[in-house]
């Protein structure tokens, strides 16, 4: 069995690893490692061209999972994704054909572009790691994750994700576009003859596996937090709801995620125990999806982030 000190320092080097194909994306890095550690879902949003399709590929690669994207679309439907039952001439009997979800990390690609009933499809396997088809309940495998992609500036033809959804998302992860510096780096490493579709040839190698990633996740689990760290995340969350520009603040489901990114976080900066300065780090990423904000605070230009902003300035930090 892994050790956790063992699985740490492997981890610690997979984010170098995820690097040497994806430039300057370290946050989104860190924000699917802890998605992972906690068992937990990610939705990434950035516009097209920021690697986040190769962001995935590179981290199952460096942690020897199996990965597959669904690219969403307006026709795809629900049996697309689960999979479904076919009929089998040679034995006459109707078999289960297994979708692209039964696989450790799932690239939902645009979610938002595919109609509610086939986002829905999801729900299940996200919260229960289950499908279920005529009845009955298939496992899926174990690491299990999904990580769906949106665009934040495209919405025609497009279906938001019901606020029920977004719940089961652990964190949100923003992509921006890379400084002039990072994009420098990426076309020096295109010019050298870099190729997104060979990750082995860009040197990227697993460093880490499914044992490791569940020897961290028990190691996250048990560590302390203080009876003043619990009372501080539940301020916060509470202050989100009383938030003059939230029509809808973070939810008892937001708190518990920030108990658990903030456990995440402490761990893999080597501590046993987790800070203010832990849950500080992963309240944006936790609860920006979480918060949704009055018609006119939009209008006004208020962004969930600076509803944060304001919520972290204003809660008393303990001591």
């Amino acid at each position: 069995m892994t050790q956790p000190h063992d699985a740490h320092a492997k981890l610690v080097a997979l984010r170098a690893e995820v690097a040497k194909a994806v430039v300057g994306q370290d946050a989104a890095v860190t924000g699917l490692l802890v998605g992972l550690l906690c068992r937990g879902h990610v939705l990434i949003e950035g516009v097209p061209g920021t690697a986040k399709t190769l962001l995935v590929r590179a981290l199952a690669a460096a942690l020897d999972l199996g990965t597959t994207r669904i690219q969403f679309t307006a026709d795809l439907m629900p049996g697309d994704v689960t999979g479904s039952l076919i009929y089998d001439t040679g034995t006459s009997n109707f078999v289960f054909r297994e979708g692209p979800v039964f696989t450790n990390l799932l690239l939902a690609d645009e979610i938002n572009r595919t109609p509610p009933k086939t986002q829905s499809a999801l729900l299940e396997a996200m919260e229960e790691r289950q499908v279920s088809v005529d009845g009955r309940p298939r496992m899926l495998p174990d690491p299990f994750c999904v990580i769906a992609t949106q665009n934040p500036v495209e919405y025609e033809g497009t279906y938001p994700l019901p606020e029920a959804q977004l719940d089961r998302f652990l964190i949100k992860v923003t992509m921006p576009l890379p400084d002039r510096d990072t994009e420098n780096r990426v076309l020096a490493a295109h010019a050298a003859g870099f190729d997104p579709r060979d990750l082995a040839g860009a040197g990227v190698r697993a460093v880490a596996g499914a044992d490791d990633l569940a020897a961290a996740a028990r190691a996250v689990r048990s560590l302390h937090v203080d009876p003043a760290i619990l009372s501080y995340i539940v301020e916060l969350a509470r202050a989100t709801r009383s938030a003059p520009s939230a029509a809808l603040g973070v939810s008892p489901r937001g708190a518990t995620a920030l108990l658990a990114t903030s456990r995440a976080w402490a761990w893999l900066s080597g501590r046993d125990f987790v800070t203010p300065d832990d849950v500080q780090a992963l309240a944006r990423p936790t609860m920006r999806h979480r918060i949704q904000l009055r018609p006119e605070a939009e209008i006004e230009g208020v962004t969930t982030d600076g509803v944060l902003e304001n919520v972290l300035a204003s809660v008393p930090v303990p001591r």
